[in-house]
């Protein structure tokens, strides 16, 4: 599985660089986020810009990511443009559980935007 991480102090950029995130990777997907969140990454960017196809278990290896974060910190879908897993994700009805955004820019300043309502509501 070919991917990129980028690690900063508030969150971290996972950019998977493959092209169908299907059973073959999915496995492999899963142990990286488990590993991620046991590192203590607070907050996860998975950036899929650069994946065309998702089948059911790069959903499943989506979903266990998103429950990992929950309650812990942020994570959220970025790059999701291609056709074909936008529709997936609308037919699923995933963007009622995920976040997702379009950018990873956008992803960062809703970080940012989280981080300073939790802090105002510890207050």
């Amino acid at each position: 599985m070919k991917y990129t991480l980028d690690k900063n102090d508030k969150y971290s950029i996972f950019r998977l660089d493959e092209e169908n995130l299907n059973s073959v990777l999915a496995p492999d997907l899963k142990s990286e986020f488990v590993f991620f969140r046991n590192e203590g990454v607070k907050n996860l960017i998975f950036d899929m810009s650069s994946v065309k196809y998702v089948d059911s278990s790069g959903l499943s290896a989506i979903l266990t990511a998103n429950r990992l974060w929950k309650d812990y910190g942020v994570f959220a879908v970025t790059g999701a443009k291609s056709p074909a897993v936008k529709k997936l994700i609308e037919i699923s009805r995933l963007e009622t559980i995920l976040t997702l955004i379009p950018t990873n820019e956008e992803a960062v300043d809703y970080i940012f935007m989280e981080e300073i309502q939790n802090e105002l509501e510890e207050e």
